[in-house]
């Protein structure tokens, strides 16, 4: 805007003292925006309404809820990413903090107790563990090739992403459980 606006004005040379004035202050206008200033009264009126309140009087919606919201695939697949990462974390301080506690050899005690009780606890096990290394493996491939060629981020790309990411996720870990 301000480019079509510099070419609309004749040149520094050929303007007056009054032109200039006149120029100033459009260009003034054009940059500048008003505020609203409250009085003390409508501050604390203002403080005494809920959001509701104020809501339904200017008629204006009322934002939805996060138990109410659907939430679009990409952002569950960013939220799952970041969880993920978070478990992988979790679950590496936790094994590191039991081989500190129990001595060398604990985690490998557990996980080959955990693998040698029964088909139903050790299945969901392998897949809680291979679910979030699996996923958020993905997820990093899926953002490195978007940092290489950024023309493959739009949005129906990046839907379409998603549910690969998720399909995949739980294809391989699935493959997982018979391993």
């Amino acid at each position: 805007m301000l480019s079509s606006t510099r070419r609309l004005l004749p040149s520094a040379s050929s303007l007056t003292s009054n032109n200039c004035n006149i120029v100033s202050r459009a260009t003034s206008m054009m940059f500048s925006r008003g505020m609203t200033i409250l009085s003390s009264e409508s501050k604390e009126e203002f403080k005494k309404e809920n959001y509701n309140a104020r809501m339904a009087k200017t008629r204006r919606p009322v934002s939805p809820h996060v138990t109410i919201y659907s939430f679009p695939i990409c952002a569950l697949a960013s939220i799952t990413t970041r969880v993920t990462g978070c478990a992988l974390s979790f679950g590496a301080a936790g094994l590191g903090a039991l081989e500190l506690i129990g001595g060398n050899g604990t985690a490998l005690s557990l996980m080959s107790d955990i693998g040698n009780s029964g088909l139903i606890l050790s299945s969901g096990a392998k897949f809680a563990v291979a679910f979030p290394i699996v996923y958020h493996y993905f997820g990093g491939l899926r953002h490195l090739v978007w940092d290489n060629a950024p023309e493959m981020l739009t949005n129906v790309d990046v839907e379409k992403t998603s549910y690969g990411l998720i399909g995949a996720s739980v294809l391989v870990s699935g493959v997982a459980l018979v391993v």
